[in-house]
């Protein structure tokens, strides 16, 4: 269907998603974790973007033993209801686990050193054998969600066909574990300096999204993973406008 200024009549309901932007830092500043999505997908194919993914609808179990501020908390800064802000805090922690190894829980009062004797059950999260209230409890495992800021909330334009509404997380590297690309979902993985991800997009070696593109050009501004974790952030919803300029779509934000 070719594209068009026009918002649909109807158009599609947007799936929650939650995407976290993981962070390192080092001697020459903070660094990002980044995948490029195969290009067999079929939301964002090819693309460079942070580890995310939509809601399962087992991320809203109430039974997940949680450390953290309360489901209220992260309702009243994303906005909507409790149920959905547990869920996302649950996806994020699932999606960001799944897509680079990295697992924000731990015995009560810390996080795991090292992730990776949780091979199995990340595969069985992937493959959605098990859940991820059913891989912390048998685990004896409690969701560090004190381990995760709020930064921002993005909805995919009207015009889109599939669409998602994704707040995105912020977390720092746990020391002792590492972020690995072993998830089917990228091609590649790593980390970089947000500044260089932008040349390497504006140089054409990488395409990003807009929420990716605006986030990184955030980020830069920041000298450590501390300074950005406790920036104060309020949360306003984006949803971006397409329009056709020429043979090329332009993408505006709220304020242009």
């Amino acid at each position: 269907m070719p594209f068009s200024d026009t918002p649909p009549a109807q158009p599609t309901v947007p799936r929650d998603a939650a995407t976290v932007i993981l962070l390192r830092d080092t001697d020459a500043g903070i660094e990002v974790f980044l995948q490029r999505r195969v290009a067999a997908m079929a939301f964002a194919a090819g693309m460079t973007v942070f580890p995310g993914g939509g809601v399962d609808e087992r991320d809203a179990d109430t039974s997940v033993r949680w450390a953290g501020p309360a489901a209220s908390d992260w309702a009243k800064w994303f906005g909507g209801t409790e149920s959905v802000a547990r869920a996302l805090v649950c996806a994020a922690v699932r999606e960001m686990f799944e897509e680079s190894g990295v697992l924000l829980a731990g015995p009560d009062g810390g996080v795991v050193a090292d992730a990776a004797r949780y091979a199995d059950a990340r595969r069985a999260l992937e493959s959605r054998d098990l859940s991820l209230a059913g891989f912390l409890a048998g685990s004896g495992l409690t969701l560090r969600a004190d381990l995760l800021r709020p930064w921002a909330h993005w909805v995919t334009p009207v015009q889109e066909k599939r669409r998602y509404d994704t707040r995105f997380f912020l977390a720092v590297l746990p020391e002792g574990q590492h972020a690995d690309g072993a998830t089917t979902e990228a091609e590649s993985s790593g980390w970089q300096r947000p500044q260089d991800a932008l040349a390497d997009a504006e140089a054409g070696r990488s395409t990003l999204m807009p929420p990716t593109w605006y986030t990184l050009k955030e980020l830069a501004g920041f000298r450590t993973s501390g300074e950005a974790f406790a920036a104060e952030r309020t949360i306003e919803t984006i949803i971006p406008t397409l329009i056709r300029e020429g043979d090329r779509i332009r993408v505006l934000m709220g304020d242009q």
